[in-house]
């Protein structure tokens, strides 16, 4: 907002969407949005709304935007909770919108950026070195029939409103039900409708936080597996663009394809292992022959295959370095040596961590066609390390597999072993590899040698540091009003006199209850005040919370307590 403002536009409002269940969590997103609000003199363009019912979770918040508040905005820019957007992109977003009036939805190529752990180093060097040529490259083959990725994105209001109501898939989750990777078919849906949607690679100042860690990226992997996997119910729908059908049944292979490598190596060592044990046969024509068939070993063709897999693989890689190095920008990664070494190092967890990718990967496309739908979690948006214990729960069982894999085929097939060294070491090691490369002090230490530097760390972004600067304040005023006031969240909003009157007022009016829902609310609030927060869990505190008329008596009977009661409520004010 700052940020717009400095560039002499103050034409954006901004509302925050919330699907918060925890009540304490609840209560803190109130007060900050209140305080935002005060500090900046912003009550007439930012907006807080927290629905009481969760549904549809992130495209259910906008489509209820859009009925409460569409029709008055031409435009919407949708931001996740780890999004952030320079002023200058979002005047340039609104500017191409005016000046193309066919256009449906503009998605910017938002780079990862504030994760300090060592995995989340990897990807922010990787999406800011060959993200740019990959994005380019997408543009290119896209055109006007591109991607909605849902956040860091433009969106004409009412061609949305109008096309993009997602479709309820026939059958039970996971692979029918509500959809879970919505953004994709909203701008199918979008392209459908006669609307171009454009990529726009070449807009700085577009960002997101990375995964902190491999478990991490792992949860959101399974989200997004079920959802592509639905995608394969809609390729084939009429109306739908071709490149938008290619879209869906190219993400779905992206997670199908982990299957295919795995089953390959599978039926590899099977292979390998079966030779070596049954022997050569020289003679396996059927009746009596002169001539033994040889076994044939072509090593050409194995090296062309391995060849050409590695040329898919690193070649881009090694290609937007040379890019790099040719516009003068290796200095922006610590120059060309560090570039170079941080180059290295990527491409080596990288082909450590691709194995266990796999594995997870395969097991997720199964379970989806087994029947076993994912639970919606929302991403940790801080550093996460991952304990030893964390690790061996996520990956003991493929360092077991792993382990015995590469045992049994070294025992079986020694000649074929050599070529599944780097999966099974994967395997073996990704217990440790996932825990370290978890670590914040590994990520630091490799900052302070210079290595996998990102632009923006070289030359700060002003809208970044500011970031950062009010992230701090704000853990420490939230530390401060924990420590000096009440414990939590919803005692807050029962006691603290401010906290209570703005809780009530976004409450909006009372609700009417049916006389038996009443009378359990009753009952409820008579428990809390004479059992104290402690006895109330998070369900009942909820329930308490979204009653305005229960929440405004229990703040009033608090503060009349006396003794072991009051003391229970009052503690710490």
């Amino acid at each position: 907002m700052e940020s717009a403002a400095e560039c002499g536009v103050r034409d954006f409002d901004f509302f925050i969407l919330s699907d918060t269940r925890g009540p304490e969590l609840w209560v803190s997103e109130e007060e900050g949005w209140f305080e935002w609000c005060r500090e900046t003199d912003g009550f007439a363009g930012i907006f807080y709304r927290r629905r009481r019912v969760s549904v549809k979770r992130k495209s259910g918040n906008i489509a209820d935007f859009c009925r409460r508040w569409g029709s008055l905005y031409r435009y919407m820019v949708v931001l996740d909770a780890d999004s952030v957007m320079t002023g200058p992109a979002l005047i340039k977003l609104v500017r191409l919108m005016e000046a193309r009036p066919e256009v449906g939805m503009i998605q910017t190529f938002p780079m990862s950026v504030n994760r300090s752990t060592l995995f989340a180093r990897l990807q922010q060097f990787s999406s800011r070195l060959y993200g740019p040529m990959f994005a380019a490259g997408l543009h290119y083959w896209e055109l006007g029939d591109g991607q909605y990725w849902g956040h860091n994105a433009i969106i004409r209001v009412a061609p949305f409103m109008e096309h993009c109501s997602l479709p309820h898939l026939p059958g039970r989750p996971p692979l029918g039900g509500e959809i879970l990777s919505h953004d994709f078919v909203e701008s199918a849906l979008m392209g459908s409708a006669g609307w171009t949607v454009w990529l726009a690679y070449d807009i700085p100042g577009s960002y997101e936080e990375p995964p902190s860690s491999l478990v991490e990226e792992m949860g959101r992997s399974r989200r997004w597996c079920q959802g592509n996997m639905q995608h394969l119910r809609l390729a084939f729908a009429r109306g739908l663009a071709g490149v938008h059908r290619a879209l869906f049944l190219n993400g779905a292979f992206s997670y199908i394809s982990a299957c295919l490598w795995f089953g390959f190596l599978i039926l590899g060592s099977g292979e390998a292992v079966w030779q070596s044990l049954s022997g050569p046969t020289y003679f396996a024509a059927p009746g009596p022959t002169l001539f033994p068939q040889w076994p044939a070993w072509h090593p050409a063709v194995a090296l062309a295959l391995m060849a050409v897999t590695g040329a898919i693989l690193f070649a881009p890689k090694f290609l937007a370095a040379a890019l790099a190095l040719r516009q003068d920008r290796a200095r922006r990664f610590g120059g060309p040596a560090k570039l170079a070494a941080s180059l290295t190092l990527e491409l080596l967890l990288s082909a450590l961590f691709a194995p266990i990718r796999m594995m997870f990967h395969a097991r997720f496309v199964a379970a989806t066609w087994l029947g076993r739908a994912v639970t919606w979690r929302s991403q940790g948006r801080e550093d996460a390390e991952l304990s030893w214990k964390d690790g061996l729960r996520y990956f003991g069982l493929d360092t077991a597999v792993g382990a015995a894999w590469g045992f049994g085929v070294h025992r079986l097939a020694p000649d074929y072993f050599q070529w599944l060294i780097p999966i099974v070491a994967a395997l073996v090691l990704s217990v440790p590899l996932a825990v370290l490369a978890s670590r914040v002090k590994l990520g630091e230490r490799l900052r302070t040698l210079g290595l996998l530097l990102i632009p923006e760390e070289k030359t700060p972004v002003p809208e970044l540091e500011e970031l950062g600067r009010e992230l701090l304040a704000a853990r420490s005023a939230e530390a401060r009003r924990v420590r000096l006031s009440a414990r939590d969240g919803f005692v807050r909003a029962v006691t603290d006199p401010c906290t209570n009157a703005l809780h009530s007022q976004l409450l909006g009016g009372d609700r009417r209850w049916e006389p038996s829902r009443r009378g359990r609310r009753e009952a409820l609030r008579s428990w809390a005040l004479m059992s104290g927060p402690q006895g109330l869990g998070p369900a009942e505190r909820r329930a308490l919370l979204g009653d305005g008329q229960a929440v405004r008596e229990l703040h009033r009977e608090v503060w009349q307590l006396e003794g072991a009661a009051a003391g229970r409520w009052l503690a710490g004010l």
